[in-house]
């Protein structure tokens, strides 16, 4: 079966004949074509063997009965099965025209294929009937007008054409049989497909309608981001105002205000630390809404260390640790976006000295000199709880910490590093982090030292930071 296939396979032109159910007709008329001679042949060596003579009319019907197995290397040629199906209609009637004149007139072993012939061009030319109805007239016509001018030769005795009327009815029967059978293959093949197309439609409407619905719910949430910015900062800035300016009437009246003084202190904490909180929101969907804006400057790795260790300073030796510069190219100037680049090595800076107690924390820059470009690599290692494996994958998604515990017992948000991540994509680089639990972890950002966009590779990069994927490195 498979020798089989590989045959009939052979003769299908795979460049010429596309599409399952074109390729499934292909196959059974090579098949039919093929073997349908071998069905026939008995008939050809009963006619041999009970004509008079090896005449002119015996020959015509062997050569007709062997000539369809030419049809399939017409197809392989041609690769036009509308060619070859033509050719093996008009054939088939021929032959049966042929044989019915020569051999039993109306009660001839060889009209029953004249049916045949006929059902087997509707099946091949089914989108050509009038053609396959005109040439079936046609034939019909010639034969009856030859019938009437010469009359039938009767080269055999009708009851000697008994048997092989039977061999026939055999071959037509088995011929049909292969027919009906590849006919419901088509047919199941046909409604397999049509139910796969209605599912492929269903698909693509409830497709529809999830973009649909996810592009009102993106426009409601922008909306709703853009009057966050005034409705919670408005009040947050009120509020640490008027605390400031309540503790300076403190400072300056004294006289047993102490316990008020720390009220107000505690107020103003609080109102700057939910600030905070909300101006990372904020600036996380700026991001995710492609509103940012890279604003290159040029500046010294010395200035940037010192502006970022006096912002980040206090918020490592809360918690009893200590803070490690080293910047072995103080002096060297880059070229990137340095508020974004603050912000990353604050935020980083800052989760190292909330999950730091009583430990060290180290801020690296240096700059990685190469023949194409120099890059910086600014790393912030701490000595605090580490990161388990299995958190790793998911450790920038936005509002994703660790674990449940680590929002109640630490604080925060959740989108630190992922506004990192997001950052540093967009100036053309990546963070990394290696961590073991209990050993502390190791974030590591790498971008280029010298950012020069064009607008083109402005666009690229704001693509980057949507589209692209962070790379995480489990320690050794």
């Amino acid at each position: 079966m498979m020798m089989n296939n590989k045959i009939i396979n052979w003769f299908i032109p795979a460049n010429k004949i596309r599409g399952r159910t074109n390729v499934e007709i292909a196959r059974l008329f090579v098949f039919t074509h093929l073997f349908g001679p071998f069905i026939a042949q008995p008939m050809a060596i009963y006619l041999y063997y009970i004509s008079p003579e090896l005449s002119a009319p015996l020959m015509t019907m062997v050569f007709g009965i062997y000539s369809f197995a030419l049809l399939p290397f017409v197809l392989k040629w041609t690769g036009n099965m509308n060619i070859s199906a033509l050719l093996s209609y008009q054939g088939l009637a021929s032959a049966s025209l042929f044989g019915t004149f020569f051999y039993g007139g109306f009660s001839s072993p060889f009209l029953p294929w004249l049916i045949v012939s006929l059902l087997l061009g509707f099946f091949y030319l089914s989108k050509k009937p009038i053609l396959v109805i005109g040439l079936f007239a046609t034939d019909l016509a010639i034969f009856l007008t030859v019938l009437f001018a010469y009359g039938l030769p009767n080269l055999i005795p009708a009851a000697d054409l008994r048997f092989i009327g039977w061999l026939s009815l055999v071959s037509s029967t088995v011929y049909m049989t292969w027919m009906a059978l590849y006919y419901a293959r088509m047919i199941a093949l046909k409604s397999e497909l049509q139910i796969e197309a209605e599912r492929y439609r269903s698909t693509l409407s409830e497709l529809e309608q999830a973009r649909a619905a996810a592009e009102k719910i993106n426009r409601h949430r922008s909306l709703f981001f853009s009057k966050m910015s005034h409705e919670l900062r408005t009040p947050l800035n009120v509020i640490i105002g008027y605390s400031e300016i309540l503790l300076e009437d403190c400072e300056q009246t004294g006289g047993g205000r102490e316990q008020s003084a720390q009220d107000l202190a505690r107020i103003n904490a609080a109102g700057k630390h939910l600030l905070s909180l909300v101006a990372k929101v904020l600036d996380t969907d700026q991001i995710e809404t492609e509103a940012t804006t890279i604003d290159v400057s040029r500046f010294s790795l010395g200035e940037l260390c010192d502006d970022v260790a006096a912002n980040a300073m206090p918020m490592i030796e809360k918690n009893g640790s200590r803070m490690i510069l080293d910047c072995p190219d103080h002096g060297y100037f880059i070229e990137t976006d340095r508020t974004k680049l603050m912000q990353m090595l604050i935020n980083l800076l800052s989760n190292a000295g909330k999950f730091t107690s009583n430990g060290s924390v180290t801020l690296r820059l240096a700059i990685e000199h190469s023949s194409r470009e120099d890059r910086l690599i600014a790393s912030v290692r701490d000595t605090g709880i580490g990161i388990s494996e299995d958190v790793m994958p998911r450790l920038f998604q936005d509002y994703i910490q660790a674990d449940a515990s680590i929002s109640k017992r630490f604080g925060g948000t959740g989108i630190g590093l992922a506004i990192t991540r997001k950052f540093s994509l967009l100036l053309g680089g990546e963070v990394k982090v290696t961590s073991k639990p209990g050993d502390g972890s190791c974030f590591t950002i790498d971008i280029p030292a010298q950012l020069q966009l064009s607008s083109e590779a402005e666009k690229e990069t704001e693509n980057l930071g949507k589209n692209s994927t962070f790379c995480v490195e489990e320690a050794a």
